[in-house]
């Protein structure tokens, strides 16, 4: 293996999480982009999380699989990812009382529809997946 294979190797290895968050649909946070999205209706759908995090990773892995068993997730429902070491401490985290890293929450309007701390069940997951999915398709 030459040097130019193996930069493109390592190249594709760093990148391929963030090539599968964008397919997957999930947004990287901003500074107030849960506030617009709720403004214009939708249901947001928020992952606090960590690249360390070996419950992030594992919450990660079961979100990947329902959006791919269920395409109307990602469809219907906005995802948003937080960074936690960027923005544990920001506004939405301390409006939200996010607790820690390996914290889902669906919100819709002004009202949280739901919440899981450190769960990573498929069918905890999945119940709040479709929590939010019934609340993007009323």
């Amino acid at each position: 293996m030459n040097r130019r294979e193996i930069l493109a190797l390592g190249a594709a290895f760093v990148t391929a999480p963030m090539a599968a968050q964008a397919m997957e649909g999930a947004k990287a946070y901003t500074p107030g982009m849960v506030d617009a999205a709720l403004a214009r209706g939708e249901t947001v759908f928020l992952d606090f999380k960590a690249s360390w995090c070996s419950t992030c990773a594992a919450q990660g892995r079961v979100l990947s699989a329902l959006k791919a068993e269920m395409p109307d997730y990602t469809s219907s429902i906005t995802f948003i990812d937080v960074d936690w070491d960027e923005f544990k401490d920001a506004e939405i985290t301390r409006r939200l009382e996010i607790p820690r890293r390996s914290t889902l929450v669906v919100l819709k309007g002004d009202e949280e529809l739901g919440r899981i701390v450190a769960g990573t069940g498929k069918e905890q997951i999945k119940a709040l997946m479709d929590t939010a999915l019934a609340a993007a398709t009323s």
